[in-house]
């Protein structure tokens, strides 16, 4: 895709092409129950209370490889990044998938908690940011140091609730991705994702989570889970300003759809936007295209802006959604 003429939208931004990046350094990093995960840190030579690090939370059955242009970017506008992997994807796949039964609250409560815990260890005094990318960002709701979190990014965040998918793709994918999946997922005992080209391999517990025709996070089996021991979700932990960023086109990411996860922040200031791809002069963005490089002159620094700021810049693309 070619980029029109586009404004800059953060005075604050630097251009990656310009600026002196670096590829992130792998690491190890045990969870809760001491499930290793595998990610990627840009890390700044010298210690800076002050700058804030980020952690990026990956799409369901996403690598985080798919962010590290993203990561690039952020680290050229100095911050310090962590991408990772969830158990059971890229960097922390085990030999085999079949007997792990990871599930979204895992992928939250354990792998995204290790994260802010790894961030607060490893960067000390520093502010820690998130961009949580489709299920990434009710990801970032379910740690129990949500607290944290100072500014929070989402992309097409949801949990997939099949009514809210987009009415000319809907029928579609509840065949696709809650019935298809599951099936498949009760043959293998894993979903083989990556063999039939739709996404990563998925451990089996996550597939009945996405699946699951229920509107409400509580009401899927990991999610009745964590309500039962705590009585409540974690969501309410999260204090931090909150960017809900949806596109026009993006059949996941539908208004109801966003604003159903955001309806769990509910100890967050939060603010969406909603972006038409015509706004930027594309053609189509869609619910994966967000973090291609293509777009680090027109959406990246929408991210940006609020990640330095917690706040849109004033020439930002696109409209607010009044909360109902």
């Amino acid at each position: 895709m070619d980029l029109q003429d586009t404004p800059s939208l953060a005075p604050t931004q630097i251009e990656l092409s310009m600026a002196t990046s670096a590829s992130g350094e792998p690491f190890k990093e045990p969870a809760a129950d001491s499930f290793i995960l595998g990610g990627f840190t840009w890390r700044h030579a010298q210690h800076d209370s002050a700058r804030p690090v980020v952690i990026i939370n990956a799409a369901t059955s996403v690598r985080c490889r798919h962010y590290s242009r993203f990561a690039d970017y952020l680290f050229a506008n100095g911050f310090d990044v962590i991408t990772y992997d969830y158990r059971g994807i890229g960097e922390s796949r085990p030999a085999s998938l079949k007997g792990l039964d990871a599930t979204w609250t895992d992928w939250g409560a354990l792998d995204f908690e290790a994260m802010l815990k790894r961030a607060q260890r490893d960067f000390p005094g520093q502010p820690i940011d998130v961009v949580g990318h489709s299920f990434g960002g009710c990801a970032a709701g379910l740690g129990a140091s949500g607290h944290l979190i100072r500014h929070l990014v989402t992309v097409g965040a949801q949990f997939a609730y099949w009514r809210d998918y987009a009415p000319a793709h809907r029928w579609r994918m509840l065949g696709k991705w809650h019935l298809v999946m599951p099936l498949v997922t009760m043959i293998c005992g894993y979903f083989p994702g990556k063999r039939l080209g739709w996404l990563e391999d998925t451990p089996a517990g996550v597939v009945r989570d996405w699946s699951m025709p229920t509107d409400r996070y509580e009401k899927r089996p990991s999610g009745r889970v964590i309500h039962a021991q705590h009585g409540r979700l974690p969501f309410a932990n999260v204090s931090a300003k909150t960017l809900a960023i949806s596109i026009s086109d993006d059949p996941y990411g539908t208004i109801p759809a966003i604003e159903r996860l955001l309806g769990y922040f509910t100890g967050s200031m939060t603010t969406h936007l909603r972006i038409e791809p015509k706004d930027i002069g594309e053609e189509e963005v869609g619910h994966f295209a967000f973090f291609r490089s293509s777009y680090q002159a027109t959406l990246w620094p929408i991210a940006l802006s609020w990640l330095q700021n917690g706040e849109l810049a004033p020439d930002t693309p696109g409209r607010r959604v009044p909360r109902s």
